[in-house]
C-alpha cells in the first residue's frame, strides 16, 4: 500500500503575492515539514493560467491576475519546490481531472492506502481536489491537514472544512 500527500498550489501568488494572506504565509514552514516527513508519495498541484486570464469565466469573477504561467507568482514556493520529485500537475481549473486520472493510475500501479491533502486555498483549490480525489478513488481514504491548510479568510477555511468532513473527509490538525 502506498500513500499520497497531494501539494495543493504552494506558489508564491497564494501565499505573499496576488492572492497572499498571513495564514498562507505561515503554513509554509508546517507543509515543508510534514513533506519533508511524509512516507510515501508527494504529488504537487500548480495554479496554471494564460495571459488572457481576465477574459476567463474565473477571471470575471476573481478578476485578480494570479498564476500566470511563467511568473513569479506561478513558481511554487522555493523551499517547497525543492522537494518535489516529479513534475507538478499544472490545472487551470480548481479541480484537476488529470490529477484524478494520475491518482486511479497509480491506484492500479499499486493501491493506495490513503491520501492526505494540503496546502492552499482551503474553501477553494484544497476542497476541489479533496473532492475530486473522493470521486476518482471512493474507497481510499482522503483526509485534510488543517494546520497545513489556509483559506481566502479563516472562516472560509473552517467552513470548507465542516464541508470535508460532512463529505467523509477525515480532518485532522485542528486547533
Amino acid at each position: 500500500m502506498k500513500d499520497i500527500l497531494l501539494v495543493i498550489d504552494m506558489q508564491n501568488d497564494f501565499i505573499d503575492g496576488a492572492l497572499g494572506t498571513k495564514e498562507a504565509v505561515a503554513i509554509v514552514p508546517k507543509v515543508r515539514e510534514r513533506i519533508e516527513n511524509f512516507k510515501g508519495t508527494v504529488l504537487f498541484t500548480r495554479d496554471t493560467h494564460e495571459p488572457h486570464y481576465l477574459d476567463t469565466q474565473e477571471g470575471k469573477n476573481l478578476p485578480v491576475p494570479h498564476c500566470i504561467k511563467g511568473t513569479d507568482g506561478w513558481q511554487i514556493r522555493p523551499e517547497l519546490d525543492a522537494l518535489r520529485k516529479t513534475e507538478p500537475v499544472d490545472k487551470p481549473t480548481f479541480g484537476s481531472a488529470d490529477l484524478g486520472k494520475k491518482l486511479q493510475q497509480i491506484d492500479l500501479d499499486e493501491k493506495i492506502g490513503s491520501i492526505t491533502v494540503i496546502g492552499l486555498c482551503t474553501d477553494i483549490c484544497v476542497i476541489s481536489n479533496a473532492l475530486l480525489a473522493k470521486a476518482f478513488l471512493p474507497e481510499v481514504p482522503i483526509i485534510v491537514d488543517a494546520s497545513c491548510c489556509a483559506g481566502v479568510t479563516p472562516e472560509s477555511h473552517e467552513t470548507a472544512l465542516k464541508a470535508m468532513e460532512v463529505c467523509q473527509i477525515k480532518v485532522i490538525g485542528r486547533g
